[in-house]
């Protein structure tokens, strides 16, 4: 072959290496663009679940999961996440603040996996909602964005990670599979907002009457706006498709394209499942108690983003069939786990644990059980050889060692947030930096620490409604409408 020949087929290579390059980096930024795009979701969910007058607080908490976790996740948390040299914590100094990073595929990565730091803190907004102070929550959203959840990642997600599939020596042979972070991610995010809760307390009037007496039934506080409700659900099922599709991180390689559509399928499938299976156990439920049936929209709404949660750790590796199992549990998940908090007494106002750390946990004990041997090969490669536990027993072998490193992931997610975030609710708690005062939580966040009302609803005029009245009563003939204040 002729030198000529050769530096042709070497610029041709070289061509479609940056053809490839192109695609992935677009790819990624599309998807992680919509992951960032569910911080949308979440604030419209949020403040259509609360009260009017903590509309502007719930927002302005929302925009700070963006701006701490991004100044979280690039001082320090990329770094820690996927940085190598430690099988619990990473430690490249070229991973700090970004420093030694230039590439472009490089950097697309961190864009990306910042959008899912983002939505890990983000979680915890609705929860302790209408009764944390900001300079609060803001300190979590750096602590969780920047120390908390990179461990998480490093010990599932990074090669050295001794949960990790890809490490040398993955823990029983095959390691932990959580493909888009039903524990990474939802779990991490929702056993924070679970200790958030239990330190914060309950909302005045939501279990105990002014003198701390338990009520027979437990308050309940009608979302000011079910519309804000449906859009922020419809906005977060959008962007899931490009938190669970797009962690293939790319699509130029062989495979890849075939393992994000199914993500995107399995994704639809397990929602769907999930808003019917929780609708209608609800429906049971009230049935039973009060002898009619009712459909009630939360039940739907909430079962559905338990459904996606529930296959994220899943998707890239589970029949359809799977995903629709998946799905349909997750709904009894939600409603029961719904259920659970308030016979505990725990005040989650938008019920983000039973949808995220109930729903994690499912997906990762669901992908122990339902990862099928030809979508697995597909998504991880050949060499992964250990299934979920339900195609192993159908052989005949019984071997389960893929469901108990989930449950190894599971409870590790767990001690881990619990060692951390325990701590600095109860020090932030301690030193009264957590929780607003009585008064400014009756009168609403919005009025006490926001300037004023989310809507500027003008007071009606006494002198023109009186003239309405008359008006109606056929004395319209009779009245001077003259004047400015006509």
């Amino acid at each position: 072959m002729s030198d000529t020949t050769t530096a042709l087929l070497e610029d041709l290579t070289l061509g479609q290496q940056r053809l490839a390059d192109g695609m992935d980096v677009f790819y990624s930024l599309w998807a992680g663009a919509m992951v960032f795009g569910m911080q949308c979701g979440f604030a419209m969910l949020c403040a259509g679940s609360l009260r009017s007058k903590n509309a502007k607080n719930i927002m302005l908490q929302n925009i700070l999961d963006a701006c701490g976790g991004a100044l979280g996740f690039f001082i320090c948390g990329y770094a820690f996440a996927f940085g190598s040299n430690g099988k619990f914590i990473g430690s490249s100094e070229g991973l700090f603040a970004l420093s030694g990073v230039i590439a472009g595929t490089d950097l697309i990565d961190f864009f990306f996996q910042f959008a899912f730091a983002a939505s890990a803190a983000t979680i915890v907004a609705g929860t302790i909602a209408e009764r944390c102070k900001m300079s609060a929550y803001f300190c979590y959203a750096l602590a969780l964005t920047a120390f908390v959840y990179p461990v998480v990642v490093h010990a599932v997600w990074n090669s050295d990670g001794f949960l990790s599939i890809a490490n040398e020596n993955p823990l029983r042979g095959v390691g932990m599979i959580d493909f888009a972070g039903s524990g990474v991610v939802h779990m991490t995010g929702g056993m924070c907002a679970l200790i958030g809760a239990i330190i914060l307390g309950p909302r005045i009037g939501r279990f105990y009457d002014e003198n701390g007496k338990p009520l027979d039934t437990p308050a309940t506080f009608a979302p000011h706006s079910v519309s804000l409700q449906i859009l922020g659900t419809f906005i977060l099922w959008f962007g899931w498709y490009g938190f669970n599709a797009g962690s293939t991180l790319g699509i130029s390689a062989e495979g890849y394209a075939d393992v994000a559509a199914l993500a995107a399928v399995n994704t639809t499938l397990s929602g769907a499942c999930a808003a019917v299976s929780a609708i209608f156990l609800d429906a049971i439920f009230y049935y039973q108690e009060t002898g009619e049936v009712h459909y009630d929209l939360t039940m739907a709404m909430n079962g559905s983003l338990t459904g996606l949660v529930g296959v994220t750790g899943a998707c890239a590796c589970v029949e359809p069939w799977a995903a629709c199992v998946i799905g349909l549990v997750s709904g009894f998940t939600y409603c029961l786990g719904s259920i659970l908090l308030v016979k505990l007494k725990i005040d989650d106002a938008v019920d983000g644990v039973p949808v995220h750390l109930f729903g994690g946990i499912w997906g990762c004990i669901a992908t122990g059980l339902f990862a099928s041997p030809r979508r697995t090969v597909t998504a991880f490669g050949a060499s992964m050889q250990n299934f979920g536990w339900f195609y192993s027993w159908g052989r005949g072998s019984g071997d389960a060692n893929l469901l108990l490193v989930e449950f190894i992931g599971i409870l590790f997610v767990a001690g881990w947030t619990l060692l951390i975030m325990v701590p600095f609710f109860s020090l932030l708690d301690f030193f009264g930096l957590f929780r607003v005062d009585v008064l400014e939580e009756m009168v609403g966040m919005d009025e006490s620490r926001h300037k004023g009302s989310a809507y500027n609803i003008e007071d009606i005029d006494r002198e023109h409604m009186d003239r309405l009245e008359q008006s109606r009563h056929g004395k319209k003939n009779n009245l001077d409408i003259s004047g400015s204040d006509a």
